[in-house]
């Protein structure tokens, strides 16, 4: 039977992807929840799962075209149950078998796995016999399909309360907990640890305070250690099973403290015939965090690729130590960093030109990436839509530099997060945005309407290396500055490092473009479709201004100025409405009454 791989929908207004790369060849064999190929939109990269197991057997959208949601991308011929089964632990260990000791949990296609997963299931009865509630992986994100057990907090037999936190899971955007959702007894565990669920699949079963648990369920907590242990005179298997279910356990066991009571325990001539496997397990599993040794998503490796970041170097913040695009990102940087650090009894930097290289670029033609062509059809697209008019004030934000001067080292202490000037830009602009509906509003052209928005949304503008992102803090105007700073923080991590989900891009009511940080001194930002105007922040300049002192009168002083520029659509913003708002905006920043919430 064919089975059609689609396009998901991948976000409430993303209408089309494009094909970035094939994962798979056409004749492959894929399992189902395997990554098939990656696609790229407006607001996000991703990877598409196979639906099912089986062979590529046509793709129908080659790489770099663009399809709409819903379209069919490839046909994978799922074929008979038998065959499936028997093809999978034959392409495997064809691979790197060293690795295989790790991914063994994962990987569902294996023959080992069954055998692992028989206590747990079989035990249970399927789940039948405990009866109670059933724990469930919830969606962890629009996109996110699957997660994998890390730990499990609780086990079978102990009590549990509501809201407490049963398990750990870990996907490709998010680890997280998974709290019981009542109170009561652990009766069942049906996804052991390292073991990966579709989202909406059944977990455990929670019984009544009091309930008995089943006698075997205790299992999947260790089954590594257990089961070489359990099996043998279970009489659940037959016996055929137990020779390729010792090479299983033996590659596992180095995950244990103690791995060498465990052999022992089987029968002496299955531990015997299988001296090959046992040596070189323990050799990957001494690095857990390198390249060879855990499971790294292609979208990390390609990352790590064009970076000329070499995995096996690279510590994963993950669950489990897993490598993210983070790490990757950070040891990135870090090599650039290192490699522009000035020895260590150079002369203090001067006011020299600084030394620039010439860009590999220069007398090359290359194809448009598609974030840069959505880029330029969203621009393009707001400017010929909307009637677009710049103003442009000076503020003098001296006040507010000394504050956080004064504030910085024990904010970050406290917060966690470095204090920018930015979060009083967006305070500001948020505060006066709630004076000034007409600015935080949006033109519904089709229905002939206005609709002035009763929450702030601000996305922020950030300087990705794909290109320009716009990631969106929601409610801005309910934030404290500590909570914007932390929001922005978290968001520009994202946009630079990836993991910004849809719902992160989506929602904005106004947008915030710090351009004065690559030292602009102003610009005339272009406001995005659907909003009514864009506020943009110029580079602070230490210079002589003409102020009013209460004792000295009208005196010079150097001040620290900025610009912020104000850029409108005509259409439902009038000049004088923009010159209201950038007012209040100017006196919300000059009056620079923050010390309440910085601790002063």
């Amino acid at each position: 039977m064919s089975v059609s791989v689609t396009l998901p929908a991948l976000g409430e207004s993303v209408t089309e992807g494009t094909v970035t790369r094939w994962l798979k060849a056409e004749g492959e064999r894929v399992e189902a929840d395997e990554p098939l190929l990656e696609v790229s939109t407006d607001k996000v990269d991703t990877e598409i799962p196979a639906p099912a197991s089986g062979v590529l057997s046509s793709i129908k959208v080659a790489e770099d075209e663009t399809v709409e949601v819903g379209a069919e991308l490839a046909v994978i011929d799922d074929g008979s149950g038998a065959p499936a089964e028997a093809e999978a632990p034959a392409a495997e260990p064809a691979s790197t078998p060293a690795p295989q000791a790790e991914e063994a949990p994962t990987a569902p296609s294996t023959e080992t796995e069954a055998p692992a997963q028989a206590p747990t299931a079989e035990a249970a009865t399927g789940g039948s016999s405990a009866e109670g509630t059933d724990v469930t992986l919830p969606a962890l994100g629009e996109s996110v399909t699957e997660g994998t057990v890390t730990r499990w907090l609780k086990e079978v037999g102990e009590e549990v309360a509501e809201d407490e936190p049963l398990l750990e899971v870990s996907t490709d955007k998010v680890d997280t907990e998974i709290p019981a959702p009542v109170a009561g007894v652990l009766l069942e565990i049906v996804v052991g640890e390292d073991e990966t669920a579709e989202v909406g699949a059944k977990l455990a079963v929670i019984g009544a305070p009091g309930a008995a648990p089943a006698a075997a369920p205790a299992q999947p907590a260790a089954p590594a250690q257990e089961a070489p242990k359990q099996e043998a005179p279970k009489a659940e298997a037959p016996k055929q099973e137990e020779a390729p279910k010792q090479e299983a356990p033996k590659a596992e066991a180095p995950k244990q403290e103690a791995p060498a009571p465990a052999a022992p325990a089987a029968p002496a001539p299955a531990a015997q015939a299988q001296p090959a496997p046992a040596a070189p397990a323990p050799a990957a599993q001494t690095a857990p965090s390198s390249d060879d040794g855990a499971y790294v998503t292609p979208l990390v490796r390609k990352l790590a690729s064009e970076n000329n970041v070499d995995l096996s170097s690279v510590k994963g913040t993950g669950v489990g130590g897993r490598i993210r695009k983070q790490d990757v990102v950070a040891a990135a940087e870090a090599a650039k960093a290192a490699a522009a650090a000035p020895a260590p009894g150079a002369a203090p930097a001067t006011a020299k030109a600084p030394k620039l290289e010439a860009s590999p670029l220069r007398g090359q033609t290359v194809k448009m990436t598609r974030m840069r062509k959505v880029i330029g059809d969203n621009m393009m697209k707001a400017l010929h839509s909307q009637a677009q008019l710049t103003s442009v004030l000076e503020v003098d934000i001296t006040k507010l530099m000394k504050l956080r001067n004064q504030a910085k080292a024990a904010f970050a202490a406290r917060e966690g997060v470095k204090l920018s000037p930015m979060p009083f830009f967006v305070k500001a602009a948020a505060q006066a945005l709630k004076a000034h509906p007409v600015i935080n509003a949006r033109i519904n052209e089709d229905e002939g309407t206005i609709t002035y928005f009763d929450s702030e949304n601000i996305g922020i503008a950030v300087d990705a290396e794909k290109g320009l992102m716009t990631p969106v803090i929601k409610g801005a105007g309910d934030l404290n500055i500590a909570g914007i700073a932390k929001k922005t923080a978290e968001l520009a991590g994202k946009a630079r490092g990836g993991g910004l989900t849809p719902d992160d891009m989506s929602g904005a009511t106004f947008t915030i473009s710090n351009t004065g940080s690559r030292g602009a001194l102003f610009d005339t930002v272009i406001v995005p479709p659907n909003q009514a105007a864009i506020l943009g922040i110029g580079a602070t300049v230490r210079r002589p201004v003409v102020i009013d002192h209460p004792d000295l009168g009208e005196t010079i002083a150097v001040r620290d100025m900025t610009y912020l520029s104000l850029s409108y659509d005509h259409r439902l913003v009038d000049g004088a409405d923009a010159a209201r708002y950038l007012t209040s905006v100017k006196a919300i920043l000059e009056a620079g009454e923050f010390e309440v919430e910085l601790g002063l």
